[in-house]
């Protein structure tokens, strides 16, 4: 493992300069040498077993009371928004580099289709600014010049655009992009009742101000058609998040001028973004999960399911803990908290007193959890700790040793998995916040094989925002439908 020394007073000054605290660079640079530790499967969570499967009649119930539970409530939706979608359009890329005849082939059925995609009109004006007819230019098949102008900086560059910037849905009065949907969402299911919708995306520090230009531009016309104020804000993720690199044979990694190299951490540093927000309830969604208005039915259903059964489990949980601390209960009543702790939280715990408080009081989260289709993403599973402790996690295949038959038959039986639906409180009993980041596993985060000039570096993920950054919160997985799940992962997928 390297240790404080390794680093020069240059690289120290540099590490602080950063915002990042030398001593927790060392101890996670130790990981290079040490690797991460497989998840323990126990046994994949499925319907009835980890996962709840909610029948009408709880569903009605769940929607009467929302909203009576959220009341006077601060609700916040919460949108990780800051990854370019260069992974977006990776193929359409390769239609400028490759000539071979598939290739040719698939660049010219997408040129042919692009009056389906909501960009087409912004496409076609940019290209008439040089000059150029789109509309000619696909007669012609010049499909290498028409998808530098979609790519390209000289166009549109929605190759370097993140995603909540690009336009998704195309309706009779405008083209929507993704940041759009999510604030049409938020005034169907996050409205407080001062008529207010709060919502927050975490983007990069680059694209921040063609979010706020954007919002400049569109928010009067949701904030008029719902009949709802939109409080808006953005967060970026903090440098002092960054992993230091390492060189294969485990020393801090340097650029061509000797300086250390860091880079991002993976979603996983948002915890503190997370962490900064001030809200009782915090929906979590991704920013390219959204649907047309026609569509839209089931994801608001469900998210006012959530929400109402997280907010009627935390009253419950604020009462025991209450008593717990503050009353005197008696056996008979820690042997009911024992039970409440064990058939609806799903743990194990001694009916003692100070064991319950430390199972109870703890952030919450209900995640919504859909059925399997070959989708890729991580699965719900109960995972035993380092402590011998099992409970709720969502798991991502990395994680897993799948060369041990006995976790990859527990893989292979996994129903479900994560489309990043959750709802979470962040509030103890007593109305304060916990510090999210006590509730980490540091032990879960992930080392890939990168590049750079050149140069193979090993490169360090921190614990995953809804895996191993959540892993010591109470966790609760629901079924929703599949109609609550669109992920765009590529272009193409906004034909589906």
């Amino acid at each position: 493992m390297i240790m404080t020394a390794s680093f020069t007073p240059t690289d120290q000054e540099f590490i602080r300069q950063r915002g990042s605290n030398v001593e927790d660079v060392t101890r996670q640079f130790g990981y290079f040498e040490k690797g991460f530790d497989f998840a323990d499967l126990q046994r994949a969570a499925t319907a009835g077993d980890g996962i709840i499967r909610l029948n009408d009649s709880e569903i009605k119930d769940l929607l009467a009371s929302y909203p009576t539970l959220l009341g006077d409530k601060k609700a916040v939706k919460f949108v990780p928004a800051s990854g370019a979608a260069s992974r977006m359009f990776k193929e359409v890329f390769s239609y400028l580099e490759n000539d071979d005849e598939a290739t040719c082939k698939k660049a010219l059925q997408l040129l042919h289709s692009l009056k389906d995609y909501a960009l087409y009109d912004d496409l076609a004006a940019i290209m008439l600014k040089d000059g150029l007819s789109l509309e000619k230019e696909i007669e012609a098949d010049n499909y290498k010049v028409v998808i530098s102008y979609l790519l390209e900086d000289k166009g549109l560059n929605y190759g370097k655009l993140p995603k909540g910037l690009l336009k998704f849905h195309r309706y009779a009065d405008r083209c929507r992009t993704a940041m759009e949907e999510h604030l049409v969402e938020a005034a169907l299911y996050a409205r407080g009742k001062d008529g207010i919708c709060h919502l927050h995306f975490t983007v990069s520090p680059q694209h921040q101000p063609l979010f706020e230009q954007l919002l400049k531009e569109i928010q009067h016309i949701y904030e008029e058609r719902f009949g709802v104020k939109y409080d808006i804000s953005f967060s970026t993720q903090a440098p002092s998040t960054d992993t230091l690199a390492a060189t294969e044979d485990n020393q801090p990694f340097r650029d061509a001028d000797g300086n250390l190299l860091f880079r991002p951490g993976g979603h996983g540093a948002l915890i503190k973004n997370l962490n900064a927000i001030d809200a009782d309830i915090v929906f979590v969604k991704n920013i390219d999960n959204v649907f047309y208005d026609d569509t839209v039915a089931d994801t608001v259903t469900y998210k006012k399911v959530l929400a109402a059964y997280l907010l009627q489990l935390q009253k419950q949980v604020f009462d025991y803990v209450r008593l717990l601390k503050n009353g005197h209960p008696d056996e008979k009543d820690l042997i009911v908290i024992q039970h409440f702790v064990k058939e609806k939280l799903l743990q194990d715990v001694a009916p003692e007193k100070e064991a319950l408080i430390a199972i109870l009081n703890r952030p919450l989260r209900v995640c919504g959890m859909v059925k399997n289709e070959g989708e890729p993403g991580g699965g719900p599973f109960f995972v035993k700790n380092k402590a011998g402790h099992t409970s709720l996690q969502i798991v991502e295949s990395s994680q897993i040793d799948k060369g041990n038959p006995q976790q990859a038959a527990i893989l292979q039986g996994a129903t479900h998995f994560n489309p990043v639906d959750m709802v979470c409180c962040f509030r103890d009993a007593d109305g304060k916040k916990f510090e999210l980041d006590r509730y980490v596993d540091p032990e879960t985060g992930f080392i890939s094989s990168k590049s750079y000039e050149g140069r193979t570096l090993k490169a360090m993920e921190l614990p995953g925002l809804w895996n191993g950054a959540m892993a010591h919160w109470n966790t609760l997985f629901i079924e929703v439908p599949l109609t609550t799940f669109h992920p765009v992962k590529t272009l193409f997928d906004l034909k589906k």
